[in-house]
C-alpha cells in the first residue's frame, strides 16, 4: 500500500494486538494507607530488618519496593511496610514508604569526597565515645563529630572511657565552653550514668576502633553479643562493628552501634551550618561577605563575628570554640 493510501483508512482497518491496551501507563504510586509503621534496625545485602511499631519483639525482614527505586533506607528510618508483616520464618514484607527524617548523621569518606553517606536516621543524640588512653584521645575527631551533630539535628553527648587509665579533667575542660554534656566510664565499673542518659531515647554511638564502644554496648544491652577487639600497638584496633545496628535497651529506648570510624569527612557541611548552632552569632553571620568561612583574619578579614564579642553580646571563649570547629571542618587540623 502506498503512503497516500493511509488517508483512506478508518477505525475498522486498525489492528490492535490482543491483550495490549492503549491506555497510557500511570506514574501515580499507590498510597498504601494501610501500611504498617516500623523502625529499621538493621541492613544486610538488600534486606532490611524492621521492628513493627517500634516493638523489638515484632521483627520483620523486608525488601525495598520497586516504586521506591534507589531511595536510601538506613538504620533508624521510620518506614511503611505492606505484605506479610507476621515475622514468621521465610516471609518477606515490602518497604513502600520512607517517612521524613527528624535528624541525620551524615559523613563522607574524606573532605574531598562528593558523596555523602547517611549513617543513621532519626537518632535523638550522638554519643561520641573517646578513650582517655590506649588509644590517646583525638580532639579533632571529637570536633568533627560535634560538627556533624550540629548540622544533622542531633544532641551530642561526650563519653570518655578508660578513666581508670587517665584523668579526664583536662579533656573535659577543653569542651566546657561548648556546654557539651559528658559522662565518664571505667572498665571496672558499670556505666550507670551513661545508662541513665540513653534510657528512653534513640542514641547512636560513634567512635574509633579500640575505644571501648562495643564493650559499652554489651553492658547496656547484655544480649547484644558484640565482639570486642584488642587495640593494636599503633592505637588502631580492628573494626569490631561492621554495620550499623539498632539494639533495644532492656527498659525503653534504643542504642545504635555504628562501625568503627577512622575518618569523619565533612565535605557536605558548610561553615554556616555550624554557625547556625551558635545562636549568639547567627544574625551577625548574615552580614558577612558571601563565601565567608568565619575563621577571622587573615583567612576571612571581613568576618564580623568578632564584632559580636566586642559589643559584649558573646563570650570570646564561645567564638574561639566556634572557630575551632570551623578549623576542624576545613581540615586545617587533625
Amino acid at each position: 500500500m502506498s503512503k497516500r493510501d493511509w488517508r483512506k483508512l478508518d477505525e475498522s482497518d486498525v489492528r490492535v494486538r490482543p491483550g495490549k491496551g492503549t491506555r497510557p501507563r500511570s506514574k501515580r504510586r499507590p498510597e498504601h494507607a494501610d501500611a504498617s509503621t516500623a523502625m529499621v534496625t538493621g541492613v544486610d545485602r538488600g534486606r532490611w530488618t524492621c521492628a513493627v511499631d517500634g516493638d523489638p519483639a515484632r521483627s520483620v525482614t523486608a525488601m525495598r519496593a520497586r516504586e521506591l527505586g534507589r531511595t536510601p533506607v538506613v538504620v533508624g528510618d521510620s518506614v511503611g511496610l505492606v505484605g506479610d508483616v507476621s515475622g514468621r520464618p521465610d516471609t518477606l514484607a515490602r518497604i513502600v514508604r520512607v517517612d521524613e527524617r527528624t535528624s541525620v548523621l551524615r559523613r563522607t569518606a574524606d573532605d574531598t569526597d562528593p558523596f555523602e553517606r547517611v549513617v543513621v536516621a532519626n537518632a535523638e543524640q550522638l554519643v561520641i565515645v573517646t578513650a582517655l588512653a590506649d588509644p590517646q584521645p583525638r580532639t579533632g575527631f571529637i570536633d568533627r563529630c560535634l560538627v556533624a551533630c550540629y548540622a544533622g539535628g542531633l544532641e551530642p553527648l561526650l563519653c570518655l572511657t578508660k578513666a581508670d587509665l587517665a584523668d579526664p579533667a583536662e579533656l573535659l575542660a577543653g569542651y566546657a565552653d561548648l556546654a557539651v554534656p559528658a559522662v565518664v566510664t571505667r572498665h571496672d565499673e558499670e556505666p550507670d550514668e551513661l545508662r541513665a542518659r540513653v534510657e528512653g531515647r534513640v542514641s547512636a554511638l560513634v567512635g574509633h576502633s579500640g575505644v571501648g564502644k562495643s564493650t559499652l554496648v554489651n553492658r547496656l544491652v547484655p544480649d547484644a553479643s558484640l565482639a570486642t577487639g584488642v587495640v593494636s600497638a599503633v592505637g588502631k584496633g580492628r573494626h569490631t562493628s561492621v554495620a550499623a545496628v539498632a539494639l533495644p535497651l532492656p527498659g525503653d529506648g534504643w542504642v545504635i552501634d555504628t562501625p568503627g570510624i577512622r575518618s569523619f569527612g565533612l565535605a557536605h557541611i558548610t561553615p554556616d551550618d555550624i554557625v547556625d548552632s551558635f545562636e549568639e552569632f547567627t544574625a551577625a553571620a548574615e552580614e558577612c561577605p558571601s563565601g565567608c568561612g568565619h575563621l577571622g583574619p587573615p583567612e576571612d578579614p571581613d568576618c564580623v563575628l568578632d564584632d559580636v564579642v566586642t559589643d559584649g553580646d558573646a563570650k570570646p571563649e564561645r567564638l574561639a570554640s566556634l572557630r575551632r570547629l570551623l578549623v576542624s571542618r576545613a581540615g586545617l587540623e587533625s
